[in-house]
């Protein structure tokens, strides 16, 4: 171990990808997606 001492909390966390996650998380990551998708593809096309 690298001596770090962990306590209780740390032990029972639970990762994101085994977390419940809302219709809201999922509308929210799309729309990010959406921004980046436009930032990355739909400027350069647009000034092409």
């Amino acid at each position: 171990m690298s001596g770090h001492e962990y306590d209780a909390e740390e032990r029972e966390r639970v990762t994101a990808p085994q977390q419940e996650y809302s219709m809201r998380d999922v509308g929210v990551g799309l729309v990010i997606f959406v921004v980046g998708a436009v930032l990355a593809f739909g400027i350069p096309l647009a000034l092409f």
